[in-house]
């Protein structure tokens, strides 16, 4: 069985706990790892320092923020996009902000969808389901982004 597995970058508790309920609800990932500012992001990336024994292969999919602490959102985009290894994992940048500089900012860097978060708690939920669906099920991931399948 593949391990379909989200990086979750975002700051915000009440954000984190809105994005893990509408994942779990829907069975979209198997395991979502959630990191709180853009320096950890990078380190479970890059695997070092807390992350440097983690499991190989890389995350389905990247959620992240562009207000971090630390490392802001686009360098961390930039950091993501600039290294072979990383480039190819689909990031969407999930943010309150609509500033068009962000959005352009954003796709200039590399990103593969900008979604500004709604307000209404309805809405918020029903945005990050749709978002899982298609990132965790409907698209094919790019290869190695999985772990190597083990004989039983």
């Amino acid at each position: 069985m593949d391990l379909k597995r989200v990086l979750l970058v975002e700051d915000n508790a009440n954000d984190i706990e809105l994005i893990l309920t509408a994942l779990d609800q829907n069975r979209l990932a198997n395991e979502v790892v959630v990191v709180r500012d853009g320096e950890e992001a990078l380190d479970y990336l890059f695997r070092r320092g807390l992350y440097r024994l983690r499991m190989e292969g890389n995350p389905i999919a990247v959620l992240l923020d562009l207000k971090l602490p630390k490392v802001d959102g686009l360098e961390v985009l930039g950091q993501i996009k600039a290294d072979p290894k990383l480039r190819m994992i689909p990031v969407v940048i999930l943010t309150s902000s609509c500033e068009e500089q962000d959005l352009l900012h954003s796709y200039g860097l590399g990103s593969n969808a900008y979604v500004v978060k709604p307000v209404d708690f309805h809405e918020f939920v029903n945005a990050i389901r749709e978002l899982g669906l298609f990132w965790a099920v409907i698209n094919q991931p790019p290869p190695g982004s999985l772990p190597p399948l083990r004989a039983s």
